[in-house]
């Protein structure tokens, strides 16, 4: 291998946005032949960055080599340094962030600096969506409400935020009740392509790639898109201009083939494949998926798999760019020329997803067969545990009757002697095995218009039969963005939603990080009386116990669509594939199969009403925020003024002698 010289990577490529310069891969064949075709492109897209980064110091030749002769069988892990091109925070772990620029910039005053040349080196957005709560439901005044609430808990913490919002460079914040994190990152803030300025001062693109301090920013792998979640240190490193230190990864190539049977939903896929992942050992590792089963995928589909890497274990799952992709972007409303550019660049950069020219050399291999996949559900603590739709009966009867300490699947604990009926019939109280919360919530499918549109016309079927949610069951429903509100308003189905008490609660991540607010008080009692094991059944990705709601001792992962059906059976433990669903207005029985829509109808209504102008419209004034928002008192300066008497935000000390300075 002759010595690369990165003079002779750099390329100038014409856009239709102007001149630009790239590192262009493809050159470093002349270098070292073949050795760009055998690397997998989530290594390639590190390469790139070690390329344009190199410096000799932050950034080494040595890492450019290592990354280069990347190895399919890792013997030795080696030592790499890694430069993302963005971050991400969320309102929960992203405030410490914001506190230690605030106190840098106190500690530059007092040193008689420009407080103003502290700043984020990289762009940083924080997104606002960790803070609400479903505290009222089932009725049309819940998200007035719930949002209301969540004001008035946090109204510290929004202040402080939107005081940084106009006093850094280089950092935005998305206000309350947007969306969540990852579906506002999908649908608007990533870009593909991200450009800035070379050490000579020249315009240069490279792949858009970020770090975030939320473990499901692994979802933005699905647009190809390079990033996971990481501890707030190492996020603010980046922030400051720091590169991340880590181990060159290895990569697990999962190829997927053939094409989801109807009434397959995506949901079904990734827990299949978290289930299959988990058992291969993928803890650490990159995952890239590949193969002729990608085709059949929509860009949402490959979001919810990519969403719960950290489910799987893995440290992303990543999809690479390809037409969908290409066709995502545009539909999602992004500037036609930046759409123009992700392509080019990563067509010219060989990031672009050629079935027929793809064969890099993986740590390791899977495949997963698309056709094999069938409903199902995860729980009920782990969201690994999948089990199918047609055995939720018997194992929750399983699970119910076993205790924790033989297995650890059990959901009675060890210490406790009880006599279990599993005869549920108690004249309408609730019992064992009992749904008490029904949640469509989380970015992992409330990012999918197919299983969000699924759920609607479930409901409007529902409702046409007569068909109506037990009392006892807590609903909710929380949109990943504003733009599921807009489609199902402009498909019909919200008012069908509605009957069967989904009222959209808040734009946030609610139900799935535990937001679930307090259970009715005679369902709270009858729980605690009985010592009951109820459930919740969740769109959500994670299930683990206590999460959900302190007194469902059991919890499933759900498409959207499954939600409303148990929330219709009121039960988990009814066999959905065999048993009725409910009666009609006849006093008929129902079955799950009369109900569910068709694979047609779905897409159908998707084409209909899932247009560009809806993600223009909802995100061109996205860091306004609503009246609330823009009603928050914030001082506009360049230093924040500290509180002494707040409980909440202090400066830190780091920067302070305690004998000499006061807190001012």
């Amino acid at each position: 291998m002759k010595p690369v010289d990165i003079t002779k990577i750099r390329k100038t490529i014409r856009t239709s946005s102007g001149e630009m310069t790239m590192f262009h891969l493809p050159v470093i064949d002349e270098f070292c032949p073949g050795s760009i075709d055998k690397l997998p492109y989530t290594i390639r897209i590190l390469l790139e960055s070690a390329l344009r980064n190199c410096d000799g110091y932050q950034v080494t030749r040595q890492d450019m080599d290592n990354l280069i002769n990347w190895p399919s069988e890792q013997k030795k892990l080696k030592e790499i340094a890694f430069k993302p091109g963005r971050v991400i925070l969320q309102d929960f772990t992203g405030v410490p962030c914001v506190v230690d620029l605030a106190a840098m910039r106190s500690a530059m005053k007092r040193k008689g600096g420009d407080v103003k040349k502290i700043n984020p080196q990289v762009p940083c957005d924080l997104v606002i969506d960790h803070s609400i709560q479903v505290d009222y439901f089932g009725s049309q005044d819940a998200l007035k409400k719930n949002i209301a609430k969540e004001f008035e808990r946090n109204r510290e913490r929004y202040s402080f935020l939107k005081w940084g919002q106009q006093a850094f460079e280089n950092f935005r914040v998305i206000p309350p009740a947007t969306g969540i994190i990852h579906q506002v990152n999908l649908e608007y803030l990533s870009k593909g392509v991200l450009s800035g300025k070379t050490k000579d001062n020249a315009p240069v693109v490279f792949p858009d790639t970020l770090v975030g301090t939320d473990s499901h920013t692994t979802m933005i792998n699905a647009l190809g898109v390079l990033g996971w979640g990481v501890g707030g240190i190492e996020a603010e490193a980046v922030m400051l201009g720091e590169p991340i230190s880590m181990l060159m990864p290895e990569v697990v190539g999962v190829c997927l083939r053939g094409k989801l049977k109807p009434g397959v939903s995506a949901t079904d896929l990734v827990l299949t494949i978290t289930q299959m992942l988990r058992a291969k050992g993928v803890v650490g590792k990159f995952v890239e998926f590949y193969g002729p089963g990608l085709e059949s995928l929509t860009l949402p589909d490959r979001a919810t798999i990519a969403n719960m890497a950290p489910e799987y274990g893995a440290t992303v799952g990543f999809f690479p760019v390809d037409k969908e992709t290409i066709r995502y972007y545009g539909m999602t409303g992004r500037d036609q020329k930046e759409v123009e550019l992700v392509e080019q660049y990563m067509r010219e950069q060989g990031l672009f997803y050629m079935p027929d020219r793809y064969a890099p050399k993986f740590s390791s291999k899977i495949e997963i067969h698309l056709e094999r996949i069938e409903p199902c559900l995860a729980g009920p603590k782990r969201p690994q545990d999948r089990i199918p739709l047609s055995r939720v009966k018997k194992s929750f009867q399983e699970a119910l009757v076993t205790p924790v300490s033989k297995s650890g699947y059990g959901l009675i604990d060890s210490d406790v002697n009880k006599n279990i009926d599993l005869n549920n019939d108690q004249n309408g109280k609730i019992s064992h095995g009992a749904v008490v919360i029904a949640s469509i919530t989380s970015c992992a499918n409330t990012s999918n218009p197919a299983l969000l549109i699924c759920a609607g016309l479930l409901a409007k079927a529902a409702v046409e039969k007569g068909l109506k949610v037990k009392h006892f069951v807590k609903t909710s429903l929380a949109p990943g963005s504003r733009v599921v509100t807009e489609y199902l308003n402009a498909a019909g189905l919200t008012k069908y939603l509605e009957e069967l008490g989904f009222y959209t609660v808040g734009y946030g991540c609610m139900t799935c990080i535990g937001n679930s607010g307090p259970l009715s008080a005679d369902v709270t009692e009858a729980i605690k009386e009985g010592d009951l094991v109820v459930a919740g059944v969740l769109s959500g990705n994670r299930n683990f116990e206590g999460r959900i709601n302190p007194l469902t001792k059991a919890n499933y992962l759900a498409s959207p669509a499954l939600v409303v059906a148990y929330a219709l059976a009121g039960r988990v433990d009814v066999d959905l594939t065999s048993e009725p669903i409910g009666q009609d207005k006849n006093g008929r029985d129902v079955f799950l199969k009369d109900i569910w829509p068709s694979a047609s109808d779905v897409s159908s209504l998707i084409a209909k009403t899932v247009t560009s102008s809806l993600f223009k419209e909802n995100y061109k004034n996205i860091s306004q925020g609503n009246e609330l928002w823009r009603q928050i008192e914030s001082v506009k300066d360049n230093l924040y003024r500290w509180d002494t008497k707040s409980t909440y935000i202090q400066e830190p000390p780091y920067f302070l002698d305690n004998e000499k300075v006061k807190r001012t």
